[in-house]
């Protein structure tokens, strides 16, 4: 019996590491679908399957075993070429893959996709919803009439829901409706709901699944990838928090009819962001006259440079720093304001300061066609701006190590005294 026991024990061990390497292959089968795409290859390359069958084959050293793992491997690729198939279909969503030191997951990107979730997440089992008072309640019901079943939790909206005191409540609530290992957190809403459900997830039972379903432009492009979860903490933003990736993101640009376009402009804050650090090409879309084009574009392109820089640096040691530009002042704006300015309106200010002339000279009217807060637009206390940097997480020996744009699409690292900062910010409330 013990060795049977053993023997059972090494296969479940086993079986887990089947599961993994599943999904690595699959993601790895599926960049190689978008790369034929892009390139008017077939998805089939008979040449290439009889290679790896030979291959692989020979590496079986029992010889009785070798037909059995022949015909598992032509299955496997026979399954791998119908995922391929699956999403290249017009009708698929846009399918990126983030590949991270802990997990690959999905980012399915189409308008309508929402009303497919259940086919592109495995939601047959306990689904904990994660939404806010803001976010219109059919998003929520549509995700939960395809889950196994259901709890909708509404959180205020807003950064005060993003607290301790409403992490605990969530939690609570989790424990209440009788959630388990096997069942998952679902984050409905945006950026604040989905830093608060994916904390959830990554404490509760230590960790189960966790699904983003961002609604707002600024989840799309920013906070639904890259697995970072917080809450705030004594008035200091993200203060407690965790690296946590998803299991998926499945983002459907329709939701983003109902949102304001202040709301909008929120969004294209962060859109921004990556661009000027990033992609010289995109910004200059944003200058155009006639605008920037189908939102999905801007989307899946902000997306591409957040999933390599976090598959570079998944927990913020090095490069991954770069998604801060804005965000050192920003944060300190956003605390100084009180709640008057939205998030992404205190990044578009943070940028700034942290620009070259010639690149400030440029950004300055595509954030104003946008609809976001520039030079001497928004007066605030520079003290309570400074006291927030002070606590802020990139704060070391006296300075703040801060992001700065020499030329559009390149990205330098220095550090800042907390003088030069105040200076930054005093140039910020003078109309220039």
């Amino acid at each position: 019996m013990d060795r049977l026991l053993q023997a059972r024990q090494d296969i479940d061990r086993i079986d887990t590491e089947l599961a993994r390497l599943f999904e690595a292959r699959m993601a790895a089968a599926a960049e190689i679908a978008v790369w034929k795409q892009a390139h008017g290859r077939p998805i089939r390359d008979k040449a290439r399957e009889r290679e790896l069958l030979i291959r692989n084959s020979a590496r079986i050293q029992d010889t009785a075993l070798r037909p059995h793992y022949c015909a598992f491997l032509k299955d496997l690729m026979s399954r791998s070429r119908d995922y391929q198939e699956e999403i290249l279909r017009p009708e698929g969503p846009t399918l990126l893959w983030v590949r991270t030191a802990s997990g690959n997951y999905p980012v399915c990107l189409r308008r309508g996709i929402l009303a497919q979730a259940g086919r592109l997440a495995d939601l047959e089992r306990v689904v904990f919803l994660v939404t806010d008072e803001g976010v219109p309640r059919t998003y929520a019901e549509t995700v939960a009439a395809q889950c196994g079943r259901a709890v909708i939790h509404t959180v205020r909206q807003g950064e005060a829901g993003k607290s301790p005191a409403v992490l605990t409540a969530l939690l609570e609530s989790m424990l209440r409706a009788g959630l388990t290992r096997n069942d998952c957190v679902a984050a409905v809403g945006g950026g604040m709901v989905c830093d608060l459900a994916g904390l959830a997830a990554s404490l509760y039972m230590r960790g189960i699944d966790f699904f983003s379903f961002p609604t707002t432009l600024l989840a799309m492009v920013d906070a639904s990838v890259g697995g970072k979860t917080a809450v705030n903490l004594g008035g200091v933003k993200n203060a407690v928090g965790i690296f946590r990736q998803p299991r998926a993101v499945i983002i459907d640009t329709e939701v983003l009819a109902t949102l304001s376009p202040r709301h909008v402009a929120n969004g294209l804050a962060e859109a921004a962001k990556m661009v000027l650090t990033h992609d010289a090409a995109l910004f200059a879309r944003f200058e155009e006259p006639k605008g920037y084009g189908p939102v999905e574009d801007i989307i899946a392109a902000c997306l591409q440079i957040k999933r390599a820089v976090v598959a570079a640096d998944e927990q913020e040691q090095g490069l991954r720093r770069v998604l801060n530009f804005g965000h050192t002042l920003g944060h300190g704006i956003e605390a100084a304001s009180g709640g008057a300015l939205l998030h992404g309106e205190c990044i578009a200010l943070g940028m700034l300061p942290m620009c070259a002339p010639a690149v400030r000279n440029r950004l300055v009217p595509v954030l104003e066609r946008m609809g976001l807060p520039t030079f001497g637009s928004f007066v605030f206390d520079p003290d309570a701006a400074m006291a927030a940097i002070c606590h802020d997480k990139k704060a070391i020996d006296g300075g703040v190590e801060i992001v700065t744009v020499p030329e559009i699409g390149r990205f330098t690292f220095r550090k800042a005294s907390l003088e030069e900062l105040r200076q930054m910010l005093l140039t910020l409330i003078k109309k220039t």
